[in-house]
């Protein structure tokens, strides 16, 4: 079930993947951060690992537990075919492939477009990256668009991306279709999310 650097699941033929993307000159750009490093990723899965070998740990579910309920609430709504494929951008734990194949089994065949691309903070890492974020940022759109299908879908959760901000990025080839519910918190008077997450669809002639 799982691979080394890549992890593949076998429901809907299920790929993780390693992208890049950029900011755009008018959103606010963050502080370059280890976070938005390789080499931080690659030592706290290291650890997640060895403790899972230790102890059974399966390790932190990014965003909590209700980020990988949403999505794969929403994608089992929509009936897609078993045979749809689907890439998980950057994986982490690999937390929300076992919980979206649970009740499959069958063979993977590499794809080389998908139906359906996932992002559960792997945008939000990248963005932090201290070696060039805007460009990378530019290349992550360009990359996901190679490989998700005209009028495939996109799913993207976020804690530093507003959805206003998220479109900016994604707008010119991707449309929202969808803005899953995510929890809401009030402070002075105003509200706001600690997550967003977002349904886009391809558009068909970009």
């Amino acid at each position: 079930m799982f691979s080394s650097g890549h992890m593949i699941m076998t429901p809907r033929k299920v790929l993780a993947l390693s992208p890049a993307h950029r900011m755009s000159e008018e959103e606010e750009e963050f502080s370059p951060s280890v976070l938005g490093t390789k080499e931080h990723w690659d030592a706290v899965y290291s650890r997640e690992l060895k403790t899972f070998e230790d102890y059974g740990d399966e390790g932190e579910v990014w965003f909590g537990e209700g980020s990988v309920t949403r999505v794969v609430k929403w994608l089992n709504a929509q009936k897609l075919p078993l045979s749809s494929a689907v890439v998980d951008i950057g994986t982490g734990n690999g937390k929300l492939l076992v919980q979206l194949v649970a009740d499959f089994l069958g063979s993977f065949a590499p794809a080389e477009q998908y139906d359906v691309a996932l992002d559960k903070g792997t945008f939000d890492a990248i963005s932090l990256d201290p070696a060039g974020a805007k460009d990378k940022c530019l290349q992550y759109v360009q990359a996901l668009r190679r490989v998700i299908r005209p009028d495939g879908i996109f799913i993207i959760t976020s804690c530093n991306w507003t959805r206003d901000q998220l479109l900016q990025h994604f707008g010119n080839e991707f449309e929202v279709t969808d803005d899953l519910p995510t929890p809401t918190f009030s402070f002075g008077g105003r509200s706001g999310r600690t997550v967003t997450a977002l349904v886009f669809r391809r558009r068909s002639c970009s």
